[in-house]
């Protein structure tokens, strides 16, 4: 029947789509740091790049996925547009040759696969390398069966009466004929999948030659649109990579199109089937366009360049949006959690500019910061809730110990820092806005109190990003230590405070629950900052348990 034909074809093709998800996931997340690292270095020399996108693609088998890994280095400014087009022309001709070597007839591999596969799949540990090894077998080994069920699947069409049908209009229309193979292969985002099934209906003698090859042309144009689409919503840096390879392809597909009706080549040449003649002429189509466009990459750059112009952004837009949060990357937590760490760290340096500016507004009785200050709390919580948003997406079950801890860490401290942000607006400035309003002043000593007091809190803030993108014990050991100090200046500033009253000073009088409040603000900030020392020394073994004293346990010295 051939419904029932069809549904096997169908079915093989799902599974081949599963096997490269399950291999693409593996190498992503055993290897995903190591072939950014690849990328990121070969990104200054032309051939270097090419060859770095045929390797990389040649692991994760998915020229779909190398292209959106380039895209997004493009879009943080980390390559340039040349040195990304560079790349993505290899990782075209990179994906050729995992077709190559899955067109060997190794069905007999496949159950070894598997079971070696299941094996390493089997370990406990969800994050641990093995499992994604065995990911990676499974993967493999499931590509390999699908290619045996398609083949299979493929033979009885071969005297099916109905596909004549279908594939007339096809036959007798190439430029239809290729956007019938772009669609296909932006439907199911592999072109590698649908290049096979071709290859196996080729093989099978289902289709024509010279069909087979108007539906490949289509398949390399079609695996330019997911990338493409992908990239609408980036900066325009990352959608220029897609779109400058799409225009390579498209010029591509028509040259070779038209030399293939013009002058009606004989193919036999590449191969002694058609199967193997359809692979191999895929594989000649991107060497072809990759030499063709690799002297060329600067006037497409500047054709792309030109046709997607830099955003015209407001900086208040610019500053209110993640700048290194990475959907891409969510399936690497390694590179994940770094991206959000600089993230977090956007938002230290703005919690930073706002405990300056409510200073100066005390100090100075400056208006003009207040909208400032709010405004900033503002995009502190807009980017807080996308932090802790991306946070949630990085997969769970891929993150060992160590990347738990940092996930925990990167969202505690993004925590308080927002904490942070709103003492200093609903606390700190309504203060500020208080003493303005009533028009007093601190007592000089009162002032310089709190002024020393600031410069420690301000001093402890910076301290605390250093410490948590750096992790140092001896640092975190500092952080410590100062809120100790900064404990003693609260305390000795209110003693002193209390002195002034007594004594009658009218300044301190009339300031008096002002300077408490603010003491106490500053108290809870440099709280909320320090946190991020006390996992870090718990880790290394320099933190108690508990402040309690225990029976038969002499109090601490100075206790």
């Amino acid at each position: 029947m051939p419904s029932l034909v069809l549904l096997h074809i169908i079915g093989g093709v799902c599974l081949l789509l599963f096997g490269l998800q399950l291999v693409r996931n593996g190498m992503t997340r055993v290897f995903g740091v190591q072939l950014r690292k690849i990328i990121a270095t070969a990104t200054k020399n032309r051939f270097l790049a090419i060859l770095a996108g045929v390797g990389v693609t040649t692991l994760l088998q998915s020229s779909t996925a190398t292209t959106m890994i380039i895209a997004s280095f493009a879009g943080q400014g980390l390559i340039s547009t040349t040195a990304g087009l560079a790349v993505v022309l290899g990782a075209d001709i990179g994906t050729t040759l995992v077709a190559q070597i899955l067109t060997f007839n190794l069905a007999w591999l496949s159950p070894v696969l598997i079971i070696i596969g299941y094996k390493l799949y089997a370990v406990r540990d969800q994050a641990s390398p093995k499992r994604q090894m065995g990911r990676i077998f499974m993967g493999l080994g499931i590509m390999l069966l699908a290619l045996s069920v398609i083949k299979q699947g493929a033979g009885p069409l071969k005297e099916s009466d109905i596909l004549p049908l279908v594939l007339a209009p096809l036959d007798h229309d190439p430029f239809f004929s290729i956007v019938v193979g772009a669609l296909l292969t932006w439907l199911f985002h592999s072109s590698l999948a649908i290049v096979l099934l071709l290859m196996s209906m080729a093989h099978a003698e289902v289709i024509p030659l010279h069909l087979a090859f108007m539906l490949v042309l289509g398949a390399n144009v079609g695996s330019v649109i997911a990338p493409l689409l992908s990239s609408l919503k980036d900066p325009p840096q990352a959608t220029r990579i897609p779109a400058g390879n799409l225009i390579m392809r498209l010029i591509g597909v028509f040259a070779v199109m038209a030399a293939l009706l013009t002058f009606k080549p004989d193919m036999a040449w590449l191969g002694d089937n058609d199967g193997r003649i359809l692979i191999n002429f895929h594989m000649c189509f991107n060497i072809f366009v990759g030499l063709l466009f690799l002297p060329f990459l600067g006037l497409i750059t500047r054709i792309v360049t030109k046709a997607i112009p830099d955003k015209k952004q407001a900086d208040g837009d610019k500053e209110s949006q993640p700048q290194y949060l990475d959907d891409r990357v969510l399936d690497t937590p390694t590179v994940a959690l770094t991206n959000a760490a600089r993230e977090v760290l956007r938002l230290a340096d703005m919690t930073d500019h706002m405990l300056q500016l409510v200073w100066s507004a005390f100090q100075k009785n400056d208006q003009s910061v207040f909208a400032k200050i709010r405004d900033s709390d503002e995009k502190i919580d807009s980017l807080y809730k996308a932090l802790k948003t991306y946070l949630v997406r990085i997969t769970g079950e891929t993150m060992n110990d160590q990347e738990g801890k940092r996930h925990f860490q990167i969202l505690t401290f993004a925590t308080n820092i927002e904490h942070v942000g709103d003492i200093i607006d609903k606390n700190l400035l309504a203060l500020a806005e208080k003493r303005i309003k009533e028009n007093v002043n601190f007592s000089t000593a009162g002032k310089l109190e709190l002024d020393h007091l600031f410069q420690l809190v301000l001093d402890s803030v910076r301290l605390a990003q250093t410490v948590f993108i750096s992790g140092d014990v001896r640092l975190a050991r500092q952080l410590v230590e100062d809120k100790s100090t900064i404990k003693d200046a609260e305390k000795e500033a209110s003693i002193n405070h209390l002195g002034r009253l007594q004594r009658g000073i009218p300044e301190t009088i009339a300031t008096s629950d002002l300077h408490m409040d603010v003491i106490r603000d500053l108290r809870r900030i440099n709280s909320l900052m320090t946190s991020i020392a006390y996992p870090i020394l718990d880790d290394a073994g320099e933190l108690r348990r508990s402040l309690l004293i225990r029976d038969n346990e002499e109090p601490p010295i100075g206790s």
